[in-house]
């Protein structure tokens, strides 16, 4: 195996102290996934950077979630300075020449403060995954398919929250008319789906609602030297937001599975995803995020995507996902709770084992930067477990400061793509503008009759109806005194009417 079509992950020990042996991942095996597990502080995120420096350095474009910011520093090459450290296991493990530079990265960031606005549109999104995604009843999804097919017939735009809010509010004041063409469309269901959209609207959907919406391909650039795009997603806000950050990841894997083509078993991955502090996003999370997770997972890998879940403790991963993952890197856990024995016996067990020492007592016992490993080899079967140190990061070890953060986003490939907000015109402003063509309608239409008014009259006689009322301002309620006299006056002048054509038509008589 080349380092062409793998990447050196470190080097494991055999019989003695020493490592010698190099414990690599084959790059035709990484669309089939992984796991990156251990306790705070043993190096997840460390093994999560050099895995994506070397899928950058393979050609391969990444993806992750950088939760606490530590991952930027990879857009800067690392200090020798003060990191002696790095160049020691660098010698450990046989890693020569070990070299410091810098990786593309592009940041990304929902809230469009420390990266590119990441947006889509409500259309894109779609009336399925969106009822999905707040548990709506049938009933309720529904009224929501019905709000995207009269979008549709009607050439409603449906861009941001405010559109579709504004589309929901106009139905519910159509709901007789709109019930008796597609079905029952309840104020009840409309009131219930409006509710929902408020809770992603106070977790800060309007970000990411609009456009200019994120196209796929910008997630897979490489760079002038063939090296693939790192994006670094910000996420230590977005994770105070589960359920935008629900809304955000379900998109993302529903769009890569619905536009990449079926690529069968590529000699190494189109895309690869990183998922840190996983156990956010299986905590209390929706079902059909995790229903659609596990379906990603499964199929996803003909589309030639990896994807790596990286967590504290392997129970945090659901089974029917922890299954498929072939590709494991366990860092070290502790076991003082049942819990968390629990956790090591599950880690344990997951390995193919190595009778050179026992699993469980290991991984209690690992350094910092030390993992247990095991990767898929040939046909796929997974490699016996190795105790192994992971190899220093090539990028900075450490986050970015923002001026050096602002420079990269200044000469990203994407500066000035996604930036800017374009709000033209869709569902919200066409039905305000429909809202203000019916008031001046049925204003017209209420002066006209204003003008009409003025009782039955005989020509030449009383009031033509020539003359026009001045208009009264404002709503006048009637009084049930008002009442009474003006039907007085109308009787009264009814049969002074009579009377009189009685006499005319009597003189004519005569």
């Amino acid at each position: 195996m080349t380092a062409e079509n793998s990447i050196f992950l470190g080097a494991s020990r055999k019989n003695d102290d020493n490592y010698q042996r190099p414990e690599i991942l084959d790059l035709r095996y990484a669309n089939r996934h992984g796991l990156i597990t251990g306790a705070t502080g043993t190096g997840k995120t460390v093994t999560l950077q050099i895995l994506a420096e070397g899928f950058s350095n393979a050609g391969v474009p990444v993806f992750c979630a950088d939760v606490k910011g530590d991952l930027s520093g990879i857009a800067v090459a690392g200090e020798g300075e003060g990191k002696e450290f790095l160049a020691k296991r660098a010698e450990t493990i046989k890693l020569d020449p070990y070299e410091f530079t810098d990786f593309p990265a592009i940041f990304w960031d929902l809230f469009g403060e420390k990266g590119h606005p990441i947006r889509t549109t409500i259309s894109e999104m779609g009336p399925l995954l969106l009822s999905r995604l707040m548990d709506l009843s049938d009933a309720q999804e529904g009224v929501l398919n019905i709000a995207f097919r009269l979008a549709d017939e009607e050439g409603l735009l449906l861009l941001d929250l405010k559109d579709l809010q504004s589309l929901l509010n106009h139905m519910g004041e159509r709901s007789a008319e709109l019930s008796s063409r597609y079905g029952n469309v309840s104020k009840a269901s409309i009131g219930a789906i409006q509710r929902s959209l408020l809770v992603l609207e106070t977790q800060g959907a309007s970000h990411f609602f609009g456009e200019p919406a994120l196209k796929i391909e910008d997630l897979m650039r490489t760079s002038r030297d063939g090296r693939g795009a790192i994006n670094v997603l910000a996420a230590d806000k977005l994770m105070m937001n589960p359920r935008l950050y629900a809304t955000f990841l379900l998109w993302l894997l529903s769009e890569l599975f619905e536009e990449l083509p079926e690529v069968g078993d590529p000699d190494k991955p189109k895309l690869v995803f990183f998922f840190d502090e996983a156990h956010l996003l299986f905590d209390e999370a929706p079902k059909i995020l995790v229903d659609r997770v596990e379906q990603v997972v499964r199929l996803i890998r003909s589309k030639g995507v990896g994807v790596f879940f990286v967590t504290q403790n392997p129970l945090d991963v659901p089974d029917t996902v922890l299954s498929q993952l072939g590709n494991r890197i366990q860092h070290a856990l502790r076991a003082y709770t049942p819990r968390e024995q629990q956790a090591v016996k599950v880690a344990a067990d997951t390995f193919r084992p190595n009778p050179e020492f026992d699993v469980y007592e290991c991984i209690t016992q690992l350094g910092v930067g030390e993992a247990l490993v095991s990767t898929l080899e040939s046909k796929g079967v997974p490699s016996i477990v190795q105790r192994t140190l992971i190899r220093p990061p090539s990028s900075r070890l450490g986050p970015l400061e923002d001026d050096e953060r602002k420079e990269v986003i200044k000469q990203s490939p994407v500066a000035g793509l996604y930036d800017e907000l374009n709000d033209r015109e869709s569902a919200y402003e066409m039905l305000q503008e429909r809202a203000k063509k019916a008031a001046k309608a049925a204003e017209k239409a209420e002066e006209e009759e204003e003008e009409d008014e003025g009782g039955w009259t005989i020509p030449g006689f009383g009031n033509s109806g020539s003359k026009k009322k001045k208009k009264k301002s404002g709503y006048q309620r009637q009084t049930v005194a008002e009442a009474a006299m003006k039907s007085v006056v109308r009787s009264v002048g009814t049969t002074l009417g009579r009377e009189l054509i009685r006499g005319i038509l009597g003189s004519l008589r005569r």
